[in-house]
């Protein structure tokens, strides 16, 4: 079987499959049009997020077997059309769940203690030691929804605190000892901490708009390490200057593009502008799941799946 590699990985991903009796070819910089020409030559191909799978890509794709998404989604993938065509599609959200459940702890810490405003300040030469005390975690409420692999993840970080999991999740009784399944209702009612770790689906697009915050009962904090648009950038800049978000820390933006590499092609959003500036808000360049560790993990966990489907 013939395998084309898309984009970069470990180098155990390949050197793994070759070992296995596969044949390799790497071909990080051509076009989309370009690969399409020549896709009908392999049986499978692997892939980040370099461009959309689509249709036409497919139909070109004659005698592919398979997909490996070296990462936890498939939203740039026609998963529909793909299935119908009999391909297997392959990801790996075991490989990176560790990580993004330590991210999102971090994240949280870091806005409950005002790590990076107190930072910044001591090496400005501040001394602010009231304008920096700190929340502590124990006695809240964090809300979780989505409880797949990333959801899970956080809540075992959780465990080494007083601290109440609750969860909302399309899926009926998966509750675990880390974590009480509740309604989506009783989740607005209660939660001090929302953390999203939802994929990207027609449902969770724009789901956190000023309706969706305006729910919750008290105002509250929000994780977001799932998709960038799952949150309504302008409605979680109106929440934050009225408190009813207390602050945020995100990994993901609204106004990522699909290959994640550069975040605008035209002028920044005023709402952007807004939370670049803003103290009790943490951005990182969507890195929760890339670490060092991950980066193996998610190469060996492909390589495992597609020995399973296909040795």
């Amino acid at each position: 079987m013939k395998i084309l590699h898309l984009d970069s990985n470990h180098p155990l991903l390949i050197e793994q499959l070759n070992a296995l009796g596969f044949t390799n070819d790497e071909d990080y910089t051509s076009s989309k049009e370009v690969i399409e020409n020549i896709i009908h030559q392999y049986d499978g191909f692997i892939i980040r997020s370099r461009f959309k799978i689509d249709a036409p890509f497919l139909d070109a794709a004659k005698n592919l077997k398979f997909i490996g998404r070296v990462g936890a989604g498939l939203e740039n993938i026609d998963c529909d059309y793909a299935q119908s065509k009999g391909i297997k599609l392959i990801a790996a959200p075991e490989g990176n769940r560790n990580a993004v459940g330590e991210h999102s702890l971090a994240m949280l810490l870091s806005l409950f203690n005002k790590l990076n405003k107190a930072d910044r300040e001591v090496r400005e030469g501040k001394w602010l030691r009231e304008d920096n005390r700190g929340l502590e975690l124990d006695g809240k409420t964090v809300g979780l929804i989505g409880y797949g692999n990333m959801g899970k993840a956080f809540a075992k970080k959780l465990r080494g605190f007083d601290v109440e999991v609750i969860f909302y999740d399309l899926i009926s009784n998966i509750g675990d000892n880390n974590a009480t399944q509740v309604t989506l209702n009783v989740l607005q009612e209660r939660a001090d901490v929302l953390s999203l770790h939802t994929p990207e689906t027609p449902l969770t697009i724009n789901m956190v708009d000023a309706k969706f915050i305006n729910g919750f009962k008290k105002s509250f904090w929000l994780i977001n390490t799932a998709r960038g648009k799952s949150v309504v950038t302008n409605d979680l800049v109106s929440a934050l200057k009225t408190d009813k978000i207390l602050g945020a820390g995100l990994d993901v933006l609204e106004y990522e593009k699909a290959s994640f590499e550069n975040l605008f092609t035209t002028k920044m959003p005023e709402a952007f502008k807004y939370l670049i500036s803003a103290e009790n808000v943490i951005l990182t360049p969507h890195v929760a799941g890339w670490t060092v560790e991950s980066k193996e993990k998610l190469a060996q966990t492909i390589v495992d799946k597609i020995k399973v489907e296909f040795c």
